[in-house]
């Protein structure tokens, strides 16, 4: 362990969200995507579609503007942020299509954050129910574009899981690229079961992070991968809450004793972000991850999350290495080199 003052580690929002207009008009019209806002409806229901169709004009702004951004992060004390797309699903996409959204994805968002590079850092799209275009694609964000990782859901496609064999190939070149590979969720497989109170958010996204970390620790993913670099939102959904479960399976039954260590082995050697609100959770949350695996989250712009991310980590009364490494440093260990560090990196827990 080495000492580092928190104040001299710049902040690194890992995560927040870019609208993109351009793939918004591209899929306009598209049978497929009239299917899943038919879905989203269904599993959202009738009074959270009301309320999220009123935010569309508040947010549209915050979503697209540099200078609201920027302002945002300055009120929060946020000096790195990076940007993703908005995680709406596309897996309905055919081949060809799924192509041209990633692309211009990827080519929006990297634009976006060129003009403040020492402020925001590109984090791609791939179409990972095509695990042969997602590799490429993924190689071509990374070359082309300078993205540092990539976002993906928590589950490649409908039926298709993170840790199916169809998928080896992807995972082998995110950890040959050594690109950070971020799971966001997108609702809950539940559907209309959570189709009231908002549910399909509060309830929906950490269960299916839950879910999908789940697997990804039970099939020996990270034993197989040591070099993975992946990173989940929302503080990892449930599954650092009840973790012990999952250990206690591992233990005592032989169809989920599948990995040389238990799944918190497993879990310690991903990255989760700190958007769970309250000082007591974050504590936890550290305490279960460690504290070189977590990372600040913002959620920027929307609604579910924090403007204030490093108010709220110093206020769960961190010594001064584990704030430095919440902070940045163990960003900037997900994402490699960041604007405003030194070389090697930093954040005072290694």
């Amino acid at each position: 362990m080495t000492s580092a003052h928190p104040q001299d580690v710049p902040s690194v929002d890992l995560h927040a969200h870019l609208g993109v207009p351009a793939v918004d008009a591209l899929i306009e019209g598209e049978p497929g995507l009239a299917r899943q806002r038919r879905i989203d409806a269904a599993a959202q229901g009738p009074a959270s579609m009301a309320v999220n169709m009123e935010q569309i004009g508040s947010l549209g702004p915050r979503l697209t503007d540099l200078d609201l951004r920027l302002e945002a992060m300055d009120r929060g004390g946020v000096d790195i942020q990076a940007v993703s797309a908005v995680p709406l699903p596309h897996s309905w996409a055919e081949r060809d299509l799924a192509e041209r959204i990633a692309a211009l994805s990827n080519e929006t968002v990297a634009e976006f954050c060129a003009k403040r590079p020492d402020r925001l850092v590109p984090i791609g799209t791939v179409s990972l129910q095509y695990p042969d275009l997602a590799v490429d694609q993924l190689r071509e964000a990374v070359t082309s574009f300078g993205v540092r990782g990539v976002q993906i859901s928590t589950a490649a496609a409908p039926g298709v899981e993170l840790d199916d064999p169809s998928l080896a190939e992807f995972w082998q070149a995110a950890e040959e690229l050594g690109a950070a590979v971020l799971i966001h969720p997108w609702g809950c497989s539940l559907g209309p079961r959570l189709g009231a109170y908002y549910l399909f958010n509060t309830v929906g996204n950490p269960v299916e992070t839950a879910l999908a970390l789940s697997r990804i620790a039970f099939s020996g993913l990270l034993e197989r991968r040591p070099g993975l670099r992946i990173w989940a939102a929302h503080g990892g959904g449930y599954l650092p809450s009840y973790l012990v479960r999952a250990d206690h399976a591992w233990h005592v039954r032989p169809d989920a004793r599948t990995t040389a260590e238990p799944p918190s082995a497993q879990l310690r050697r991903m990255w989760v972000d700190s958007l769970v609100y309250e000082p007591h959770q974050l504590r936890h949350l550290v305490d279960v991850m460690g504290p070189t695996q977590v990372t600040l989250g913002s959620d920027y712009p929307f609604d579910m999350g924090v403007d204030n991310p490093v108010e709220r980590l110093l206020a769960a009364g961190f010594d001064a290495a584990t704030v430095a490494a919440v902070r940045g440093g163990n960003a900037q260990r997900l994402l490699g080199p960041l604007p405003g560090f030194p070389s090697e990196p930093t954040g005072g827990i290694r």
